[in-house]
């Protein structure tokens, strides 16, 4: 039984960026054996153990079959006889397919890798000084998920390549339908990691390019604005919500769609939270872009179709949204630098004003007047109508 560190942990070090975690391998073992030691089972398609004091993940040395279309149609082969180079062939990319004996991590997960170290059957040193994604061997073919994740590197190493052989090979793959047979929930998890990454435009150039992107979006617009857009929300490190929001803004044509929108989180199954805050920007984000001529009336009507009273804080996330949006666009007044954008600032004054309204008190003395239901709600919006137009610089 021989145990090595494998994957995005040597990876990143590397390349001398933070390890967040460790992914370790076992040769030579049996499920049982695993059990015997302490190890706690929780591989479902698979043999992967839960080490009994880290919790880190273990799993067995394996081999795959491709057995029916789609990223779960393998046969796996888990034994004690699979070879360390045998598991590091069925990897994604060469510089994901290197492995580090364990002996040589300390206790407390410090390790110093060097080439005479390190198990490297397929060159991963070599494309990492050269910054090429390359794949491993043509079993890169049996699982569409690899197309994704290719983009998604390409998006979190932005100064690194494709290499053009493995373009090629993912290029077949979509011609082949491959792309076809991925679920909404990889999709959705792929592609907002993605989202997430340095630079979230080149995942959608990779998809565009290899074919993927007419498949699993066609509703896309590929101006260059969007791609600005969702680049400088990652630049201001923004929430996946307000990146997603930036990406619908592309969704059916430049001006974005809501039909669209909504086709597309049917498809990727997208959270509930993060679909509603692009719904709020791609139904209002011209009129916040214009709010600057708006008058008291206008502004909390705004802010009520926006639900901002209830919800402040997706509201804040779609105005950092629409400020992305505006900064991408030629002509919108201001550009990448930090230019103040007013729309923003100004309107959440204008909620604070308006929220500072006493809407208990407002409420109580409609109905002493006598008024009920939607009476009470029309003294609210005039309280907050006339607290917005009081307020020097707000309307």
């Amino acid at each position: 039984m021989k145990i090595f560190l494998v994957g995005g942990a040597l990876r990143d070090r590397l390349l001398q960026r933070p390890v967040s975690d460790h992914d370790w391998l076992v040769v030579g073992a049996t499920p049982q054996e695993m059990v015997k030691r302490g190890y706690l089972p929780v591989g479902r398609d698979f043999p992967v153990f839960l080490h009994p004091d880290t919790r880190e993940e273990y799993a067995l040395a394996r081999t795959e079959r491709k057995s029916a279309p789609g990223y779960r149609g393998f046969t796996v082969h888990a034994a004690p006889d699979v070879t360390l180079e045998q598991d590091l062939a069925r990897r994604d990319l060469t510089v994901n397919a290197i492995a580090l004996p364990a002996e040589l991590v300390s206790a407390d997960g410090r390790f110093d890798p060097t080439p005479e170290t390190l198990a490297d059957p397929f060159h991963g040193q070599r494309d990492l000084r050269d910054k090429v994604l390359r794949h491993v061997t043509d079993a890169f073919r049996e699982d569409p998920v690899r197309i994704l994740r290719v983009a998604r590197f390409a998006a979190r190493f932005d100064d690194f390549g494709v290499a053009p052989e493995t373009m090629a090979l993912m290029r077949e793959m979509v011609a082949a339908g491959e792309a076809d047979a991925l679920v909404a929930e990889r999709v959705w998890q792929e592609l907002s990691r993605g989202l997430m990454e340095t630079r979230p435009s080149r995942m959608f150039d990779v998809l565009r390019e290899c074919g993927a992107l007419a498949v699993l979006l066609p509703e896309i617009d590929a101006g260059a604005w969007t791609m600005r857009a969702i680049d400088t929300a990652a630049r201001l490190k923004t929430s996946l919500a307000v990146r997603f929001a930036c990406l619908a803004g592309g969704f059916g044509g430049s001006k974005g769609s809501v039909a669209s929108l909504q086709a597309v989180c049917e498809r990727w199954r997208v959270p509930v939270e993060i679909r509603e805050l692009a719904e709020v920007v791609a139904r209002e984000h011209s009129h916040i872009d214009e709010s600057g001529a708006l008058d008291a009336a206008g502004l909390v009507r705004l802010l009520e179709r926006c639900d901002a009273f209830r919800k402040p804080a997706r509201f804040a996330e779609a105005l950092l949204a629409c400020e992305c949006a505006a900064r991408s666009r030629a002509g919108s007044g201001v550009d990448e630098s930090d230019t103040p954008w007013p729309q923003r600032q100004r309107l959440l004054a204008v909620l604070a004003t308006a929220s500072a309204v006493a809407t208990d008190v407002v409420a109580r003395a409609a109905q002493q007047s006598g008024a009920t239901g939607p009476k009470i709600g029309e003294a609210i919006h005039r309280a907050r109508v006339e607290a917005v137009a009081a307020s020097p610089g707000q309307a």
